[in-house]
């Protein structure tokens, strides 16, 4: 870029738009496509499989299968693998993840049930005590997902693949998962776990004596204990994934998590329903838009910092970049610059257009932003909004006002180090660092309670004009409030978040 070039700007309505009608998913799965097949004319194949998008189309048109399955694979529908050693709980977990989801649970033996030409060979390889090859083992999974059922409501692969070339040959076909779990526990228990393991002959479910047992009298009278032969063959399974994991691991880094199997059964599923729910950039790279409102001292400062590190995104404090306008002595810089010397508020109109100017920037464009300290009232919202930026995440951090008088009104700064003490729960260390500290004048009580007045005179509009706000309690760790915030931000909501005069879906 040369320096008459004008710097890139892309409209605010863009990322909204792509977001409401998948643009993100139908381009990955395009690229994808293309990486796989390598056509020589790559335009025309793109024209081509954007012509043929519908399932039914690509089935009766004759086209590849993987070229099928790439643009099936864009749906919304959960794509889940859950990986572990035997005796982790992938079963269990598995099935009541599909029960929450309403996803279809596919495993090895039922793939092997299928009445196919496919399955009848793979079924001589077994009936041999022999492997399926490779070849034959991906073509049935294929087969498999590719059924309308899986199709449209989704799958969870348990305990496939096995190996790093089945999860290599899986790539190559098409079956790229949106998340991938892998259960983690020590041998000394997965081995005990084996030895209580017990199962209903008539619906298949898993239980154990410890850990998992039914309510039911009738049920828990029929449970079988496994043989010997299935526990040696647990053992042997578990030596072959000790030698498989590490490059598991590596070909699913992008969309893999690990979570530890020795806990209780409800925990170790929670986890899991989290992390499947959770949409990641790798996978989705949604631009995530986040207001953050809350009286002074609730945190907001702190908790945008936490999130743009986490998520990188351009952490924006309404204040600061005021500030930074001002410092850089441009034509905007000098109209506001006397309303910042003299304390007075900045016109609606001027704090606008620097925002816009600021979030229309490719760095918010393309990793999303988080912003605090405006909008201040339902006008500046409203025209936030009509500007076109809206967001997908709304927080209100709640705090009583004697709670933050005690927290603010308390704080000062060491001007030489710049940290920040309280005098009740983090006083300074000596009374040399005592005797310089500085108290910030808009911290007193009585500007304090100007502020605090001011918020809430707002506070009520601006919860009715953001009705899908979440609302979260500032008066706890900060860290646990940035979990708070967080289990929030990955848990799927309305793709644009719905706003005064819209309906709420």
């Amino acid at each position: 870029m040369d320096a008459t070039t004008k710097p890139l700007r892309i409209p605010p309505e863009m990322s909204i738009y792509a977001e409401e009608h998948d643009i993100y998913e139908l381009v990955q799965s395009l690229v994808i496509s293309l990486m796989v097949d390598k056509p020589e004319d790559p335009i025309h194949y793109l024209i081509s499989l954007l012509k043929r998008g519908n399932f039914e189309d690509l089935q009766s048109s004759g086209c590849n299968q993987t070229v099928i399955f790439l643009v099936v694979n864009n749906r919304q529908v959960p794509k889940v693998m859950l990986l572990g050693p035997p005796f982790s709980g992938k079963t269990t977990i598995a099935r009541k993840l599909c029960e929450h989801i309403k996803a279809i649970h596919i495993t090895a033996s039922n793939i092997l049930k299928e009445s196919t030409d496919l399955t009848k060979k793979a079924q001589e390889y077994t009936a041999k005590e022999q492997e399926i090859p490779v070849d034959i083992w991906i073509k049935l999974i294929q087969q498999r997902l590719l059924k309308i059922d899986c199709v449209r409501q989704g799958w969870v692969l348990e305990g496939i693949p096995q190996t790093h070339r089945e999860a290599v040959s899986l790539q190559e076909a098409g079956v790229i998962p949106d998340h991938v779990v892998l259960l983690e526990a020590p041998d000394a228990v997965l081995i005990e776990r084996s030895h209580g393991k017990r199962v209903d002959p008539i619906t298949g479910d898993i239980y154990h004596v410890t850990f998992i047992w039914p309510e039911d009298n009738e049920v828990a009278h029929r449970l079988e204990r496994q043989t010997s032969d299935s526990e040696e063959q647990g053992v042997t399974q578990l030596m072959k994934q000790h030698q498989e994991v590490t490059a598991l691991r590596r070909t699913y880094q992008y969309c893999l998590k690990s979570i530890d199997a020795d806990q209780p059964f409800v925990d170790v599923f929670d986890q899991v329903l989290t992390y499947v729910l959770s949409r990641h950039r790798s996978v989705a790279p949604h631009t995530p838009r986040v207001l953050l409102f809350g009286p002074p001292g609730s945190g907001k400062s702190l908790q945008a910092k936490l999130i743009s590190q986490k998520y990188n995104t351009v952490n924006l404090c309404c204040s600061e970049l005021l500030e930074a306008v001002c410092a850089d002595a441009t034509s905007m810089g000098e109209l506001i610059k006397p309303y910042l010397e003299s304390g007075q508020q900045v016109p609606d109109s001027m704090v606008l257009q620097i925002l816009t100017d600021r979030l229309s920037k490719l760095d918010c464009t393309t990793r999303g932003w988080v912003l605090h300290g405006f909008p201040r009232d339902l006008e500046q919202a409203e025209k936030l909004q009509e500007a076109n930026f809206i967001p997908s995440r709304v927080f209100f951090l709640e705090m009583t006002d004697d709670v933050v008088i005690e927290r603010v009104s308390l704080t000062s700064v060491d001007p030489v180090t710049g940290d920040r003490y309280h005098s009740l729960y983090k006083p300074a260390p000596s009374p040399k660092v005592q005797g310089r500290l500085q108290f910030h004048p808009k911290d007193s009580e009585a500007q304090l309670l100007q502020r605090l007045k001011e918020y809430w005179a707002n506070s009520s509009s601006l919860q009715a004009f953001y009705p899908e706000a979440v609302h979260i309690s500032a008066d706890q760790d900060p860290h646990t409030v940035f979990e708070s915030l967080e289990s929030r931000l990955v848990v799927p909501l309305p793709k644009s978040l719905p706003v005064k005069g819209e309906n709420s879906t």
